[in-house]
């Protein structure tokens, strides 16, 4: 191999060695930097009170019941808006009651009262929303209900839903009707009403 060969090489091996040294140098300088992330999600906490707003007995046809629910949000995210879904079962004490079915001789008024609250079940100055049996109630869906009433949850409130620590209210108005024809069958009987009410979040947003 010639001098001029061989020097050519040494001139390759120097580059290769200052370049080695120099990769070395840049592990020398260094920043780490931390970021910490929490994601907490918030509470939908609806709490209906009071829990049992109808128990009465001795009825008769054409007797009829004013009550109200209040509506609290008592967790941290606001509710968008509240469904109701009913059930019931009668109690035919004497087993004659047949084909007849005691739900439809029940009649629920959701009714919106113009005053406040406290005066509300001695107050006549109200609006009819809408009139349901409770067999028809029984056989809506939440959905189907919720078009029927539309914004009737939210009692003279200027922004839709139940915003974090506010309350709405529900006032409804049962009536035993009385059809004008014998309903000696229902004498004794019981009809057992359940109300489930299912709070509804707003929808995401950017944060």
């Amino acid at each position: 191999m010639s001098l001029k060969k061989k020097l050519g090489l040494g001139i390759i091996s120097a580059a290769l060695g200052i370049s080695l040294v120099g990769g070395g140098t840049f592990a020398y300088f260094n920043d780490v930097e931390t970021s910490n992330n929490t994601f907490a999600a918030g509470t939908l906490d609806l709490t209906v009170e009071p829990s049992v707003i109808f128990n009465v007995d001795n009825l008769k046809p054409g007797d009829y019941m004013k009550r109200y629910f209040e509506l609290q949000n008592t967790g941290s995210l606001d509710i968008a808006r509240v469904l109701l879904d009913t059930s019931y079962e009668v109690i035919d004490a004497k087993g004659d009651n047949g084909s007849e079915d005691m739900g439809e001789h029940f009649l629920v008024h959701f009714i919106r009262n113009l005053g406040h609250p406290e005066h509300w079940l001695d107050d006549d100055s109200y609006t009819v929303v809408s009139s349901k049996t409770i067999k028809e109630l029984s056989e809506m869906t939440v959905e189907e209900l919720a078009v029927e009433l539309e914004d009737y949850f939210f009692w003279e409130r200027k922004v839709d839903g139940i915003p974090a620590g506010e309350s709405d209210y529900l006032v409804v108005m049962i009536e035993f009707v009385d059809n004008g024809e014998d309903q000696n069958i229902f004498q004794g009987d019981t009809l057992q009403l359940e109300w489930k009410f299912t709070a509804e979040q707003e929808e995401g947003e950017r944060r």
